[in-house]
């Protein structure tokens, strides 16, 4: 019997718009329960579209099929993983919020520089989670080599990138960007750190050798207990696909990631307002963060904001 066309079986799903597909629903319940990321009602037709591809790559002829699949016991994991590369696709480019990296360069690499005793063991651990396709990460590496013999005299520096998305982090790890992501990127810096072919960009080998690439579910908790100690951590536009409940637990599994007196950055138009009272607010000139406090005590939880781009 010939498989219907993906028209057909968006039809199907979609005589009565007020009640989604029952079998899309579950599909949605269990992507929530792998890692979080839930879609409302006004984005189930992403989804939707999103499983249709998945549909028609898999040769099934409907959401209840597809459901089947995702939750059968041979192959269940390799189709999840498959979807989760559709629904989690981000668009990002280098020195994508300059005021944060400023931040960075200025202000919190020499402090931790002039926090770290001097010997053979100083170093810096930087963490991108949700690197998407790596732009973020040998972003924070061309900052390293750049700042090699002034802020960062001296340390040596552990780049961690990670993604959900298995396609984003092959592209990252090609290293081989468009124009359009470099757009942000001064002349110079495109220059020294990148080669040009054609209509293509490829990063250094000393850019890339100092990043490196794996695969993370920010709700995996077995595999979150493994990361601790960052100075740094970035987590832009991540928080936006996740509801409450899961934002608290992926912003708690960050506190715990960092080391006390470590800051975390979300992007420019997110905030950890009603998620999270762990952190201390921080103001740097045109930016934000947030701090772990070196000292966990209850009163640390309603603390006022910290001014760390001025007086302390």
């Amino acid at each position: 019997m010939p498989l219907p066309s993906q028209g057909a079986i968006l039809d199907s799903a979609s005589r009565n718009p007020a009640v989604p597909d029952p079998h899309l629903v579950r599909i949605r319940d269990l992507i929530y329960q792998v890692c979080g990321i839930f879609h409302p009602d006004n984005k189930m037709n992403f989804l939707r579209d999103r499983c249709l591809r998945r549909i028609k790559a898999r040769q099934v002829d409907s959401f209840r099929d597809y459901i089947e699949l995702l939750t059968a016991r041979a192959g269940r994991d390799e189709e999840i993983r498959s979807l989760l590369n559709e629904i989690t696709v981000g668009e990002t480019c280098f020195f994508r919020c300059p005021p944060q990296l400023a931040a960075v360069r200025k202000i919190l690499l020499p402090r931790i520089a002039a926090s770290r005793p001097s010997g053979v063991h100083r170093k810096i651990r930087v963490w991108s989670a949700a690197c998407s396709t790596g732009e973020e990460p040998y972003t924070l590496a061309m900052i390293s080599l750049e700042e090699a013999n002034a802020a960062c005299k001296g340390l040596a520096w552990e780049i961690l990138a990670t993604d959900l998305n298995d396609r984003s982090l092959a592209r990252a790890e090609s290293g081989v960007y468009d124009a359009y992501a470099l757009r942000n990127t001064e002349p110079q810096i495109r220059q020294k750190y990148f080669s040009q072919d054609g209509d293509k960009f490829r990063i250094s080998p000393e850019v890339r050798s100092r990043v490196t690439f794996s695969r993370l579910n920010l709700l995996d908790e077995s595999k979150l207990l493994f990361m601790k100690g960052f100075d740094i951590i970035f987590c832009a536009n991540v928080l936006i696909y996740f509801d409450t409940a899961s934002k608290r637990r992926v912003v708690g599994h960050l506190y715990n990631s960092l080391i006390p007196g470590g800051h975390f950055f979300l992007s420019s138009t997110e905030s950890l307002f009603s998620i999270s009272s762990q952190f201390h607010l921080v103001h740097f000139p045109g930016a934000t963060g947030y701090l772990r406090p070196l000292a966990d005590s209850p009163s640390s939880h309603s603390a006022p904001a910290l001014l760390s781009g001025g007086k302390p």
